[in-house]
């Protein structure tokens, strides 16, 4: 096919640096190097993984988890900050696109974020799981529809999802409806059970059939020694065990190579993104299969804002809108003050989203 371009992508299942603040950054570092080596050029890391996702959220009563959640505030992630600068360079120097989940800390609070650095180093993208699930939601705060978006990069274009975020049909629909090429998923890996890796299989390659896309999914991994360390008590160690299922899923559903189980590993396959069309030839979810005036997703996609102006008189609604509307390479989407049609990668309108703007 005419439209034949190659990818050669890098999922990544390593474990996390519990003792030493800047041990996980160091391996995250080795592991892009040896990916690199191998000709990626497409990497994608577990969720959460600089400095580790906080298990002990999971085996641990809210009474007890004060200090290790002290501890996380301590070692998490500024952006930008010495962590993104490393992964910058690292992205630069191997011309790679590089998927990294951090512990995001932003002032008093700490959000589950998403970061996209392009082959050039620069950062495309930071995002925030949308909603912590379950005992996360003691740990992280919630993000905004701002980031919810699909980026061009060096590879194509990209989005990505957090853990369950793909159980949220309207947030992949986000990103389907943006075009997405090839998407990232990422999980904690080492919880729950050999279930959740049945379950995340089950996931990730649906969103491929579903987006027509490529699907590169990383989950993060555990030692037994780690294990005992988060878990103290004997009887709780069996919940961050399993649910692995490191992963490179082809827009037709197919595993590009064996998934990853237990165990490290750098899972490498190279994508054909002449298959996206392939896929969307037969079946476009966002284009000649959809019935936008049926059925369509409102998108607020304004960044969440905890200060507000009163607004006396249409005058000042008029230069209140004309101030605050967020910077963006993309033209304005919809008149001041409601709703309207989004517009597509080429900036035409676009029936399938609505997109709320102040």
């Amino acid at each position: 096919m005419s439209d034949s371009r190659i990818v050669r992508a890098a999922a990544v299942q390593i474990a996390p640096d519990l003792d030493r603040p800047e041990g996980t950054l160091e391996r995250v570092l080795n592991a892009i190097d040896e990916a690199a080596a191998k000709g990626a050029r497409f990497m994608v890391f577990p969720e959460t993984f600089v400095p580790y996702y906080p298990y002990f959220s999971f085996v641990l009563p809210p009474a007890m988890q004060g200090a290790e959640h002290l501890r996380l505030y301590e070692r998490a992630v500024t952006v930008p900050g010495p962590v993104t600068q490393a992964v910058s360079v690292a992205a630069r120097r191997h011309g790679a696109v590089i998927v990294l989940g951090v512990n995001e800390r932003d002032h008093g609070s700490l959000y589950n974020a998403q970061l996209v650095f392009d082959a050039d180093g620069s950062l495309k993208l930071k995002r925030r799981k949308i909603t912590p699930t379950y005992h996360e939601r003691m740990i992280w705060g919630q993000g905004d529809g701002a980031s919810l978006t699909v980026v061009d990069t060096a590879v194509g274009r990209v989005g990505a999802l957090a853990c369950w975020e793909h159980y949220n049909p309207l947030a992949r629909y986000a990103l389907m409806a943006r075009h997405e090429e090839i998407h990232a998923a990422q999980f904690p890996g080492s919880l729950v059970g050999q279930i959740f890796a049945d379950q995340m299989e089950v996931t990730i390659r649906h969103h491929a059939l579903e987006a027509a896309c490529f699907v590169v999914n990383a989950t993060g991994w555990l030692t037994d020694e780690q294990v005992a360390q988060v878990c103290p008590d004997e009887r709780l160690r069996g919940a961050c065990h399993g649910g692995n299922c490191t992963a490179i899923v082809s827009p037709e559903g197919k595993h590009l190579a064996e998934p990853l189980g237990a165990g490290e590993g750098i899972l490498i396959a190279d994508m054909d993104l002449a298959l996206v069309t392939k896929r969307k030839r037969m079946m476009d979810s966002v284009g000649h299969y959809a019935r936008p005036e049926l059925l369509s997703l409102l998108h607020d996609d304004r960044p969440a804002s905890f200060v507000h102006q009163p607004i006396r008189s249409q005058t000042d609604f008029r230069s209140l809108d004309h101030e605050q509307q967020p910077a963006s390479d993309e033209p304005s989407r919809v008149p001041a003050g409601g709703g309207g049609l989004g517009r597509d990668a080429d900036g035409a309108p676009d029936q399938r989203i609505a997109v709320l703007r102040r």
